[in-house]
């Protein structure tokens, strides 16, 4: 008589658990409770109401897990995503017939772990190859049609985020439809305080949407990395850690290669080559920045490159986490918190010089939310400190604090870390007028701070960029008609620059200058026109600083 089950899909021990409540039934009986009607549900539907309910389910493998328990299916529909377990003994793999990329028809009843809701399966089957084709033709209009952007107004009136608003929208959709299909993301930024502001603005908008597709919190550890770069580019180092990260998981639990977004970084060609190199291995790219590039040799390469400078635009008007506090909402429309995070972001990345009017507008969103100029650049300078502290790690529950995830951890930290900084800094900026040296060349006053040889080695605080900021700034204010300055910091195999506009600098104007004039210096670097660093080899350094004044003679 098992066998006879057998043949209709139910397995010997699935007969043999009925066997004795049906025993003095007849065969017409058993097939009747065998084959009641279950109802069919989508898996946006299922809920804790549900549990302990038998339920039938259609829809995609993404993934497959062996515990030491069950074997884990993780199956999405097109409205989400479910785990199925099936058992067959303790680590045996159970339906082995059953791949990733197979689509199925399940009966499973509605249980929870872990405050989590799965399915145990009572019968799983494979579809035909026909209806695979229609149902994968199904689940991607669906998972379109939900990844769809609503056009939504922005915090402030801007013609540039108005030039922008097609390229949001186009990159809004990648980042919801790559969510919706279990593909983890990893956001890349800048390890300053901008850099942090569009990390943070993408993470608060993408972690909400990750856990709700897969009804876990958990999720958001899995398919979710927010990662800083130490250089003002997407390196390869990043580039093979973020590669080596991700082949590991797609090896190990059946992952798939990340969508990786690029902020306040990726638009020069300094970043194509870790661009390329993560394309190889099937990565894929998404660019928010806002710095300068004379070729635009990353849009074929990305799915989406956001920038200023693509529409007319100037880049200094709009900092990084300006643009992703905007563009935040667009991938999720009921994201909360950010408006303090485009004031923040803005006066840390002086877009206050050169677009007033936009910033007054954003700080009255910051102050709405209790938020003063002066917090905020106590917040800055946090971030600041911290940043040059975790280095490359990711701190999500720290930075949260910091971002005011509770606000009264917030106070508590900026109040206590605050004037620690502000004297570190204080310190910095003592020891750098004492040591710095000035001189005259035309119009122009150059100062010149010896880097490594006035400050201690690695961990010293305030950083080489932020010290040359302060020291270019204070000159500024001692009223002795500095207006034409250029202040660099020299280090054993880089500059670091801060200009004003009577200077009539460039940096990357600079970069070309030094190339031509000492190729086999290999100047490389890039930032902003009056804000930026170079690199080259060490025993070239004297020469790359001749040059340096020498183009600032020409440029008179």
């Amino acid at each position: 008589m098992g066998k006879q089950f057998e043949k209709k899909g139910f397995r010997k021990k699935e007969f043999n658990k009925f066997k004795p409540r049906f025993e003095k039934r007849d065969r017409e009986t058993f097939d009747k409770y065998i084959h009641k009607e279950i109802k069919s549900l989508e898996i946006c539907e299922i809920n804790h109401d549900l549990i302990n309910t038998e339920v039938a389910i259609s829809g995609l493998v993404n993934k497959i897990s062996q515990t030491g328990g069950p074997t884990m299916f993780s199956v999405s529909d097109g409205t989400g995503t479910l785990a199925l377990k099936g058992f067959a003994g303790m680590g045996v793999r159970s339906y082995p017939e059953i791949n990733e990329g197979d689509t199925i028809k399940a009966r499973v009843v509605v249980s929870e772990f872990a405050n989590e809701l799965e399915g145990e399966i009572k019968t799983i089957v494979k579809l035909s190859l026909l209806e695979h084709e229609e149902y994968l033709h199904k689940i991607l209009s669906m998972e379109k049609k939900r990844a769809e952007v609503l056009q939504i107004p922005f915090l402030v009136k801007s013609d540039v985020l108005t030039k922008l608003q097609s390229t949001f929208i186009k990159a809004a959709t990648e980042i919801r439809l790559a969510i919706i299909q279990n593909r983890p993301i990893i956001v890349r930024h800048h390890n300053d305080t901008d850099g942090y502001c569009a990390g943070y603005a993408l993470e608060k908008a993408i972690l909400p949407l990750i856990e709700k597709e897969h009804g876990s919190e958990k999720a958001g550890w899995e398919f979710f990395l927010r990662s800083p770069c130490a250089a003002p580019f997407y390196e390869i180092d990043d580039s093979i850690r973020d590669t080596a990260i991700s082949l590991r998981n797609a090896a190990k639990f059946s992952n798939k290669m990340p969508l990786v977004i690029i902020t306040d970084n990726g638009s020069t060609p300094e970043d194509l080559f870790g661009i390329l190199h993560g394309n190889v291995h099937g990565m894929e790219f998404v660019v928010i920045d806002h710095h300068y590039f004379e070729q635009d040799v990353i849009s074929e390469q990305v799915l989406t490159h956001i920038n200023p400078f693509l529409v007319g635009e100037d880049g200094t008007k709009f900092s990084a986490g300006m643009l992703c506090a905007e563009f935040a909402r667009f991938i999720n429309d009921k994201v909360e918190g950010l408006e303090p995070i485009p004031a923040l972001a803005g006066f840390a990345d002086r877009v206050d010089i050169n677009n007033p009017e936009i910033m007054e507008e954003y700080l009255k969103l910051a102050k709405k939310q209790g938020y003063s100029k002066e917090l905020l650049a106590d917040i800055s300078c946090v971030i600041d400190f911290v940043s040059a502290k975790i280095r490359f790690l990711e701190g999500r529950e720290y930075i949260g604090v910091i971002f005011g995830e509770p606000r009264n951890k917030q106070k508590a930290l900026v109040d206590l870390m605050a004037p620690y900084i502000r004297r570190l800094e204080e310190k910095g900026l003592a020891i750098a007028r004492t040591n710095a040296n000035i001189e005259k060349i035309g119009k122009t006053s150059l100062q010149v701070l010896n880097i490594e040889g006035t400050f201690p080695g690695f961990g010293f605080y305030p950083k080489p960029g932020k010290v040359i900021g302060l020291i270019h700034d204070d000159l500024q204010k001692d009223g002795k008609n500095n207006e034409n300055l250029v202040t660099v910091g020299l280090m054993s195999t880089a500059m670091t620059f801060r200009a004003t506009d009577e200077a009539n600098f460039s940096v990357h104007e600079l970069i070309n200058y030094v190339n031509k004039k000492s190729p086999d210096s290999f100047v490389e670097g890039g930032g902003h026109k009056n804000a930026g660093s170079i690199t080259f080899i060490p025993n070239k350094k004297d020469e790359i600083f001749k040059l340096l004044k020498k183009f600032i003679e020409e440029r008179q």
